[in-house]
């Protein structure tokens, strides 16, 4: 019997001990940072997605940056809760179908029983200055979140030209004519799909139009004196 064969089983144990407790620790900072965000935020989804953006990033740094950036521009395209969708999508990313349920109830329960509690307590609960003080300055910082949420999220798009132009169009048309976010929404996904195709038209044409150049160059004929006529022989 090969010495140290008897140490194989113990070190696969280990490593899979190892590996259940680094899933466990995971499902935990999962569930904490998601059950943080939905108990100390107000205002919605949008206040609480830099919450999420700095333990899921810089802290844990579960997920690049720009992945979650992806998940929080989709998490508000989707029907749903903004804090919930981006929670199952991270979860999701993270750790499988069970790190999407953990985070997802992470996000819920405190809302859930914040709304129990506040059905039970709001008739007596008094409307004196001092809770209209403390709703007011709760407003306030959600208003600072959700700017800088919007700062955040809008970062990728600062560079190019057409993704500005749909940003400052799709303001005004909130802002001024009162339309439906919903159709905002619909007509800046079909703006993006006719500017990628339109893209895409012109990268296409520009390639047949140098191959075409290319070619016309290659084919002329070298050598016109080696034909019959060529008076090789006398």
């Amino acid at each position: 019997m090969p010495a140290g064969g008897g140490d194989a089983p113990a070190l696969a144990g280990w490593g899979v001990a190892l590996a259940n407790k680094n899933r466990r620790l995971t499902l935990f900072r999962l569930f904490w940072v998601f059950f943080k965000a939905g108990s100390f935020t107000f205002a919605g989804g949008l206040a609480m997605l830099p919450l999420i953006q700095k333990d899921v990033i810089d802290k844990y740094e579960m997920i690049d940056k720009d992945t979650f950036l992806d998940y929080a521009a989709l998490s508000q395209t989707l029907p749903g809760v903004i804090a919930l969708n981006c929670g199952v999508f991270v979860g999701r990313k993270v750790s499988g179908y069970v790190g999407a349920f953990v985070a997802g109830f992470g996000v819920i329960l405190p809302a859930f029983v914040a709304m129990l509690a506040a059905t039970i307590l709001l008739n007596s609960l008094p409307r004196t200055d001092i809770v209209e003080s403390i709703f007011a300055g709760v407003r306030s910082a959600s208003a600072a979140l959700i700017l800088y949420s919007a700062i955040t999220l809008s970062s990728k798009n600062y560079k190019k030209l057409f993704p500005i132009l749909l940003i400052a169009m799709s303001f005004i048309i909130v802002l001024f004519f009162n339309v439906s976010a919903y159709w905002v929404i619909i007509g800046a996904a079909l703006a993006g799909l006719a500017y990628r195709y339109a893209k895409g038209g012109k990268a296409a044409t520009a390639e047949a139009s140098g191959e075409v150049k290319s070619g016309g160059g290659s084919g002329e004929v070298k050598g016109g004196g080696e034909g019959p006529d060529s008076g090789g022989t006398k």
